[in-house]
């Protein structure tokens, strides 16, 4: 098993340096790249597949425990191309008020600010898409559990976020008429200045995160709440939060963890 998910990892990376070659070629030949490169991806998903270490397998969260650029968690399966997403997730900062840093980035080639939430220094929480910045109302300085919601629609550039169940604040004309690009890396706890990498410490998330999940979709403010007070909860269409598609690097730490239980004691 180790070795054909070693084969398919080269694979991977040889279709990757074939893409970046094809920048100039025609759009069919960079579609079958592209095609093809998604099939691998998921297939080594696939491969890692297996039994869970948690139970249920969501049932677990990621642990940064110093500001660092070397501590982060992967999502393992690739996006797809998106015209709409929310994504949420809960968070527990342990910045101690100095900024929250990136509780995730997703980078593409040729765009490493492609989906981006940063709070840097005494600056209010940003989401980055293409860019394009909007400022959100959020605040995790109280070294709490909170319940962070996002969604976005290339229609208008539409954006809402949600802490705790409650809107918080909306926009428009957020990267109008962009779509998401798919097969990218997605990375918890650092923001990616190049593709996968060069990390900047003054930029990360210290604390826990925990149910990170995307959909390829705006979801219902009820929905929203319904997950904030584990009345409804949701697993992402695109990417649920699950234990064998997350893996921590750097002394990063995946440890048990029932958020709905565990966050009122923990």
């Amino acid at each position: 098993m180790d070795k054909l998910e070693g084969q398919l990892l080269a694979k991977v990376l040889a279709l990757e340096k074939e893409r970046a070659a094809l920048s100039h070629s025609s759009h069919q030949q960079r579609q079958e790249v592209e095609k093809e490169l998604g099939a691998l991806q998921d297939r080594i998903a696939g491969l890692e597949h297996g039994s869970s270490a948690y139970s249920p397998p969501d049932a677990f969260k990621i642990s940064i425990p110093i500001r660092n650029n070397y501590m982060y968690a992967r999502v393992r399966k690739p996006l797809p191309e998106l015209y709409a997403f929310t994504v949420c997730m809960w968070l527990r900062s342990r910045s101690g008020g100095t900024g929250q840093g990136t509780p995730f980035s997703y980078s593409v080639l040729g765009q490493a600010n492609e989906i981006v939430l940063l709070e840097a220094g005494p600056d209010p929480m940003e989401l980055l898409i293409n860019d394009k910045v909007a400022q959100l109302p959020l605040s995790l300085k109280d070294n709490g559990w909170h319940h962070i919601c996002i969604s976005w629609t290339t229609r208008d550039g539409l954006w809402s976020a949600y802490q705790d169940g409650e809107l918080r604040g909306s926009g428009e004309n957020l990267a109008a008429w962009h779509p998401i690009k798919p097969h990218g890396i997605l990375i918890l706890g650092q923001e990616q200045d190049t593709l996968g990498g060069r990390f900047d410490a003054t930029q990360a998330f210290v604390g826990d995160i925990a149910q990170f999940n995307l959909w390829d979709h705006a979801l219902t403010s009820a929905q929203v709440l319904g997950i904030a007070n584990c009345t409804g909860p949701l697993l992402g269409n695109v990417l649920p939060w699950e234990d064998k598609l997350v893996e921590a690097f750097g002394g990063a730490t995946k440890t048990a963890f029932d958020v709905c239980k565990g966050r009122a004691r923990a």
